[in-house]
């Protein structure tokens, strides 16, 4: 039993006991007089639904190097940070089935995972109709897709495709995830800059401006008037593609996105240091002037933006520098891309509340309730109620943690927030009723995290659970 915490909820807030019982939670209120095998103290905490994280990238081949974070390594920062339930990527790669593609990411977790995990399917061209492809998936738990509209040279598909694999998933209840940048512009800038002899990162964030990500939204948009099928834009970086997105919404229309840690708190001054130093901070989109932070802080206030996840896909300094062939990187388009992110988001976003911009019920449903909703993960997942997995925080409001690599453990030898100091941490973080987590260290086996199927993807009901 978790007694004298303050529950938080995406629809409130209460002083009220939690036990836990096989697994779940299995009553709330005044639980005085409850026999309990274990009395956890909770005063002065929050106890908040354990937070779910639909964008990781875990164990991923990116050239010859891979993600710093595999599925043990990976999951245990999440853990350590409060996170309860990642969804990951498996991608089927040119010339692979749709299944060979989910049974190889199956292999990368099976017996890995600290916490729960589930899948997107990333699909990079059409080997089958759309609509046994998202039947398959269906039938396997994945109800969710991701297309980009970049990277032509693995993984960007045409306008065409999107469109078809819209209608296949608005018939049978998924939902199509958006890589948006528009891969025109990013290829004449990269090409202009490369052809002056602009080589070093700086470069990168120059050659994808928000005005590329912009673009590709509106297209995006258009797309969903076409077909009527939602859309889920992934790590939302621009206040110029925030707009769209805005406009978007405001008109009825079934677009959802998310932004990141590293667009809220890190800005492009970044790519101005050496050249060893900026690589860390190469990803796509890439970091924008500081004036987008605010922009999107007010979009997830606004309810522009749903969710905050993380795009979680580190790399080691020594794979930065050895550049997607190895041997080095001769210019910015040969770095691998990525930040990571897992373990140090629900605390970062937290931070928002200490400044007394944000609510502690808006943090929980950005961070845990909305997240598990449009991706069919609730009310298993992100929620605080009875019948629920027992998959819960009790967050320390005064509990201050340096964001320095020391403190943190993703398998990474830098950390990317090390200026930051926050104030809230995670006492203890339960995994279907098994602490995970204990003072920002990990507790447990890897391998005791389960596969989740997912229910249908794309239709959230309501602003979150209730107290």
């Amino acid at each position: 039993m978790i007694s004298g915490g303050r529950i938080v909820t995406a629809g409130g807030q209460k002083d009220a006991d939690v036990l836990l019982e096989h697994r779940t939670i299995s009553l709330i209120g005044d639980l005085a007089g409850i026999p309990a095998d274990e009395t956890v103290d909770a005063s002065g905490c929050y106890v908040i639904p354990g937070a779910v994280d639909v964008h990781t990238h875990l164990d991923m081949d990116v050239g010859v190097t891979v993600s710093a974070d595999d599925f043990t390594t990976g999951t245990r920062a999440a853990a350590c940070g409060g996170t309860t339930t990642v969804v990951d990527f498996a991608t089927a790669y040119r010339g692979e089935s749709i299944a060979e593609g989910l049974a190889n990411w199956h292999a990368k977790a099976d017996g890995k995972a600290l916490i729960d995990y589930a899948f997107h399917m990333s699909v990079t061209e059409l080997t089958r109709p759309t609509d046994d492809i998202v039947a398959e998936m269906g039938e396997s738990g994945i109800t969710s897709f991701k297309l980009y509209m970049t990277y032509p040279d693995r993984l960007m598909v045409s306008d065409d495709v999107i469109r078809q694999m819209m209608i296949a998933a608005e018939k049978q209840n998924a939902l199509i995830c958006l890589h948006c940048e528009d891969d025109t512009s990013v290829t004449r800038l990269r090409n202009e800059a490369l052809a002056s002899g602009h080589r070093e990162p700086r470069w990168h964030a120059w050659s994808r401006p928000p005005d590329a990500e912009a673009s590709a939204v509106e297209r995006a948009v258009r797309m969903v008037e076409d077909t009527g099928a939602a859309v889920y834009i992934v790590h939302l970086s621009s206040a110029p593609a925030l707009e769209h997105v805005r406009l978007a919404r405001e008109r009825g229309l079934p677009v959802f996105a998310e932004t990141c840690p590293q667009y809220l708190y890190l800005s492009a001054d970044r790519y101005e240091a050496a050249p060893e130093v900026a690589a860390r901070y190469v990803c796509a989109p890439p970091l924008r002037d500081v004036q987008h932070h605010e922009e999107l802080w007010a979009g997830l206030e606004g309810g522009y933006l749903q969710v905050v996840s993380t795009d979680h896909c580190p790399f080691e300094q020594a794979s930065k520098n050895a550049g997607l062939a190895g041997g080095g990187w001769n210019d910015f388009t040969q770095i691998p891309g990525g930040l990571p992110g897992v373990e140090a988001r629900l605390a970062l976003v937290y931070q928002r509340v200490v400044d007394g911009e944000m609510t502690l019920e808006r943090w929980v449903d950005l961070c845990c309730t909305t997240p598990a909703r449009i991706f069919g993960l609730y009310p298993a997942k992100g929620c605080l109620e009875e019948g629920a997995d027992a998959d819960l925080v009790i967050f320390d409001p005064n509990e201050e943690r340096p964001l320095v690599p020391e403190r943190l453990h993703s398998n990474l030898d830098y950390s990317v927030y090390e200026h930051i100091v926050v104030r809230g941490w995670p006492r203890l973080v339960y995994s279907r009723g098994e602490v995970v987590a204990k003072d920002g260290a990990p507790v447990g086996d890897p391998g005791r995290g389960n596969f989740v199927e997912r229910g249908p993807s794309g239709r959230p009901t309501g602003t979150g659970d209730t107290t």
